[in-house]
């Protein structure tokens, strides 16, 4: 899902909610950790309406949230689903992660066409541990590959993603922070970048000519996250992310609008319950 770093998903609002509540939850690495919590998240959120969109979509939230740490079931950062250890720096995760909607009626160059629906993705994320510097730091290989399910009226297939990463974890600099850095790339297939990026002829327009996606590169990836505890109880956190479109396949799409989005986020969770029993992460 990941230790300190968010989920990687392709990064529509939800996907940012939940990289900033499951970062807070989990980035204090401790000897032992409860085997659940329960809680309350709350932040702000703002990240471009789709990948290359000229629109922002920024929202305040404030939302309950559950981990639960099993040896093979997890709720956590990462989403929800199942892990398996294939030894000790080799993980294989199984779970889903998601989005939330976006109205075409918010984006201008979208006017008139389908609205961009709830998104949720499932699929494998073989981890791999590259280093351990020192105590408390990691650099590892995330290698996510998901199928991309469309909710909006239905339960539709949107293709797949594939999204290796780079991410390197470090906590208790100074003054008590955590960090996590990560870089990499978001690829696409045909289906999925036609959802971001096609015009069928239906909704093509003088000003919006009709489009059909190739399967690419979506963007180059790279991503910033932090956190703090001001209490037992109480953590602080910021996210930020920059995506460069630049060598994506589809840039000569009318609707990608933009080389480069960038995504931020700022907020506060509160553990409100805990178990007694402790487990290692």
């Amino acid at each position: 899902m990941h230790l300190l770093t968010p989920p990687r998903s392709l990064g529509t609002p939800l996907a940012l909610t939940t990289a900033l509540l499951f970062t807070a939850s989990v980035q204090a690495q401790d000897d032992g950790l409860p085997l659940w919590e329960v809680g309350i998240f709350g932040g702000s959120l703002s990240s471009p309406a789709y990948p290359g969109s000229a629109e922002r979509l920024t929202r305040t939230l404030a939302l309950p949230y559950f981990i639960y740490r099993g040896d093979v079931f997890r709720v956590d950062r990462g989403g929800i689903g199942a892990r398996m250890m294939m030894g000790p720096d080799v993980e294989l995760d199984v779970g889903f992660t998601g989005s939330l909607p976006a109205s075409s009626a918010d984006i201008a160059v979208r006017q008139g066409m389908s609205d961009l629906g709830t998104l949720l993705e499932f699929g494998p994320v073989l981890k791999v541990t590259l280093a351990k510097p020192q105590p408390g730091s990691r650099l590892g290989l995330e290698i996510p590959v998901r199928g991309v399910f469309e909710l909006n009226g239905g339960l539709r297939s949107q293709g797949f993603a594939f999204q290796p990463s780079l991410v390197w974890e470090t906590r208790d600099i100074a003054g008590g922070w955590s960090l996590s850095a990560s870089g990499g790339l978001v690829w696409g297939d045909a289906q999925l970048n036609q959802y971001f990026y096609g015009v069928p002829q239906a909704y093509a327009t003088a000003q919006r000519p009709a489009f059909e996606a190739q399967a690419g590169i979506i963007g180059i990836r790279a991503s910033l996250s932090s956190s703090k505890n001001l209490s037992p109880d109480l953590r602080l956190f910021a996210y930020a992310r920059q995506d460069q479109y630049n060598l994506g396949a589809n840039m000569s799409s009318p609707l990608a609008l933009q080389s480069s989005g960038q995504s931020l986020g700022l907020g506060l969770s509160w553990v409100f319950g805990r178990s007694d029993t402790r487990v290692g992460n």
